[in-house]
């Protein structure tokens, strides 16, 4: 019976227009991309020499820092040119894998236009509110003595918006172009071998790694020389370099505005196909995951890539420009504070760490090679140990050039030994970032103990499965709590013994510390996205060697690979999730001193005995509560869609279940990418009203009674609380999210009755419960606490 429906899959996959198509291959590449096609080659190096020679006088300009920023970067894009011309040389397999990936790709690229589309009108109007604030708020005496007025900051800013979220939506497309082009290749690897599917995985993720660090990095690079170059800065009677990081606010602003909704859409579609898939195709008809019967399969796996590729890769880049940018302001402050002679390597050190993160992970993206073995991969062969091993060879040589940036960078005759502070700092930093990799791991790997027990809890029931996995979830944040803790007292600590003093002798590179630690958890970004972007690569690898039939021992080594995707996906999350804590802690500092320098009063801190500054953070904790309730809900409104849908085929369709009649998979992708469009709106709206409007009202209050920052300070104590349960509820639902998948895996692998068992249907239910935890709500929360740093350092001058 089983070798018939074998050849009955077969026979009907083979049928012609077997998947139906968001839109014609004639448009699946951009616009730009097919103009630049069309032009002469020899033009086009022209071309590019010209810009990049540009680039360089620009660069040289400025500093020399600056050009060796600039040329590791376009070294680093050759590279990753490298790495995508090797993946795509790979083979596609035989036909029935290509029309499956041709379907996936279609409906991905259909839903980021779309997606996109809306995004960008949004940010266009976004961009006129700001304009309108800044054409008539108050300038700082700096501004004034500089020359810069409010028209000249009101389109710096402006502009700088606009490039963010230009570049993060960039990235975004890169993430979900390489994987829509990997997968089906992962898949024809998989038939020879599983190191070899690895190897073609982990590069292909590396290519959109690599392209991303690079944007954050050049566009941030770009900003900072072109604005030095423009405004004269330095020259007597302008703007002081140790004021110009400031004016690159926008440009993280832009880059979340973009990247929260990119991750809330993209989110809201995976996930809902994907419960819908779940409940209905697993639990009540009982076929596998990926099954070419399911309606909602094809919703599924293009969710892959528009929900974790696409979305992950704003995410990681809004995360990289959030970071440098704080940092270049604190350095910047306290090179001020300090009469330090030349602050250029104080405001550029955290360009140069990530253009060594380019260097690094590059390196460790190399050192996984691929063998000539065959078959499933042993336990020698663990793809997460070759994977630990490529980030242990990344963190080294991290750790090696990150000293030689802090002596480099770093080194002054008033502090001989600061240097070495910093670069201790960033040693914290790293040792933060490892730490929390590994306790991801720990509470989210299958060979670790938490996962195991949650398994055993689905053999009584789909409620102890639940409570154990909300249990596991809530324990999971203490680790990680504690280890940002001693992260920033350490950092803090070793900033401020550093020997750099102020006029008054008062110590102040305690901030800087921090920023430094900030950037040594970031000094590997490149290779941890990588092993992000390696999950829903996997992922879609095995949903295609499932729908196109494939043997057994194929489906395996996909498992394995899809199982330790869940898991580098769960490691990256809380890399993200501890980046933005410390990143938040920076920015946070930053927006009390923009609101100082504004409002020439002292701002230095918040007390919440003050009954209207307690509301303020009352209402950051519960903003926290109320996006993330939107957000599930979202998925779960879509997914009732998905699920009505596909009961509803199965009923008049029933020739699905015997292979005489083909799905209608268009239908449920359309139900999902409206959906996902129209609920994206009502939490990203929130999250970017929420925080003007409480300032302004605190504002005008304030101005009655007498008190005239409390705007100010009500949105410092929101946007405190907001930051801490902001961590704490992304690190439970992310963690109990790929807990409860990566049980259902385990119990998978024949544990405990296997597939199709009470306990795998109990797991199937935990499952579905997690994914909006882990896919929607829990990363959506990552670029939630940035923004709310960014919108209110940008927006600060309304709260006065």
């Amino acid at each position: 019976m089983m070798e018939e429906d074998m050849e009955n899959g077969r026979s009907y996959l083979e049928r012609p227009r077997k998947f139906s198509t968001v839109r014609s291959k004639k448009s699946s590449i951009p616009l730009v991309f097919r103009r630049l096609m069309r032009i002469n080659p020899r033009a086009l190096i022209i071309l590019f020499l010209l810009v990049f020679s540009g680039v360089l006088y620009v660069g040289a300009s400025t500093s020399p820092i600056v050009v060796f920023v600039f040329c590791i970067c376009t070294l680093s894009l050759f590279f990753s040119f490298y790495l995508a011309k090797w993946v795509l040389a790979k083979d596609e397999g035989p036909p029935e894998m290509s029309e499956i990936s041709d379907a996936i790709r279609d409906g991905a690229e259909g839903f980021f236009r779309t997606q996109y589309g809306t995004i960008s009108k949004m940010a266009f109007i976004l961009a006129f509110i700001i304009l309108g604030i800044y054409l008539f708020r108050t300038t700082t005496p700096q501004q004034e003595a500089s020359g810069l007025g409010r028209a000249t900051s009101a389109y710096i800013t402006v502009a700088s918006f606009l490039l963010g979220a230009l570049c993060s939506g960039i990235a975004g497309f890169v993430g979900m172009w390489v994987s829509v082009r990997a997968n089906v290749r992962v898949s024809s690897a998989a038939r020879r071998s599983a190191r070899e599917a690895l190897q073609i995985a982990v590069r292909a993720g590396g290519f959109s790694a690599i392209v991303v660090v690079c944007m954050a990095v050049f566009g941030v690079a770009i900003l900072y020389a072109t604005f030095y170059v423009w405004l004269g800065v330095d020259s007597p009677g302008s703007m002081m370099v140790t004021d110009l990081p400031l004016l690159l606010v926008g440009y993280g602003f832009g880059a979340s505005f973009v990247a929260l909704f990119a991750q809330l859409g993209g989110g809201i579609y995976t996930k809902a196909a994907d419960v819908g898939a779940d409940l209905v195709g697993k639990v009540e008809q009982g076929i596998p995951e990926d099954d070419p019967r399911n309606p909602a399969v094809i919703a599924d796996l293009v969710g892959d890539n528009v929900g974790d590729c696409a979305a992950r890769g704003a995410d990681l880049f809004e995360s990289i420009a959030a970071e440098i940018i704080s940092a270049m302001i604190l350095g910047g402050t306290m090179a001020q504070r300090c009469k330090i002679e030349d602050p250029s390597g104080f405001i550029l050190f955290p360009l140069v760490v990530h253009s060594f993160d380019l260097v690094v992970s590059s390196v460790g993206i190399l050192s996984i090679r691929g063998t000539r073995d065959s078959g499933l991969i042993s336990p020698i062969e663990d793809p997460m140990a070759i994977m630990q091993k490529g980030y242990s060879v990344t963190i080294m040589l991290a750790i090696l050039t990150f000293g030689v940036s802090t002596r480099w960078l770093l080194y002054t005759e008033q502090a001989p030994s600061a240097w070495l502070n910093f670069a201790l700092c960033g040693l914290v930093g790293i040792i933060t970032a490892y730490a929390f990799v590994w306790i991801s791991k720990y509470y989210t790997d299958y060979k670790h103990e938490p996962v195991c027990l949650l398994a055993l809890s689905s053999s009584t029931g789909h409620g102890t499965n639940i409570i154990a996995g909300v249990s596991l979830g809530m324990e999971s944040t203490a680790l990680p709590v504690l280890v940002i803790s001693v992260a920033i007292i350490s950092a803090f600590w070793l900033g401020q013994t550093s020997g750099l003093v102020d006029e008054s002798g008062n110590p102040t590179g305690g901030l800087f510390g921090t920023a430094v630690a900030t950037m040594g958890m970031l000094s590997t970004a490149g290779y941890v996205l990588t092993m992000d972007m390696f999950g829903p690569i996997a992922d879609n690898a095995g949903g295609i060697v499932e729908m196109s039939q494939q043997p057994e021992s194929v489906r395996e080594i996909t498992d394995v690979l899809d199982a330790v995707g869940n898991t580098t996906k769960a490691t990256t999350k809380g890399f993200a999730i501890g980046s933005a804590a410390l990143a938040s802690f920076l920015l946070f500092s930053a927006y009390m001193d923009e609101v100082s320098a504004f409002a020439q009063l002292p701002f230095k801190e918040v007390d919440i005995a003050v009954p209207e500054i307690f509301v303020g953070g009352l209402l950051g904790s519960m903003l926290i509560f109320l996006f993330s309730a939107w957000a599930c809900s979202a998925v779960g409104k879509t997914a009732q869609e998905v699920v009505n849908e596909v009961r509803r085929q199965f009923i008049e369709r029933p020739g699905i279940m015997d292979y005489k009649e083909k799905p209608d998979y268009g239908r449920c992708v359309a139900i999902v990418a409206s959906a996902s469009l129209r609920e994206m709106i009502r939490p990203g709206a929130l999250a970017i009203i929420s925080p003007m409007a409480v300032g302004v009202i605190f504002r005008i209050l304030g101005h009655s009674t007498g008190q005239p920052l409390l705007g100010a300070k009500v949105v410092a104590s929101m946007l405190m609380f907001a930051t801490v349960a902001g961590i704490l509820m992304a690190l439970f639902l992310n963690t109990a999210g790929g807990a409860w998948d990566n049980a259902k895996k385990y119990i998978e692998t024949g544990v405990l009755g296997g597939k199709g068992s009470e306990a795998h249907k109990a797991a199937v239910t935990g499952d579905t419960v997690g994914d909006p935890f882990k896919d929607t709500a829990g990363p959506s929360l990552h670029v939630l606490i940035k923004m709310l740093a960014t919108i209110t350092l940008v927006m600060a001058p309304i709260f006065l």
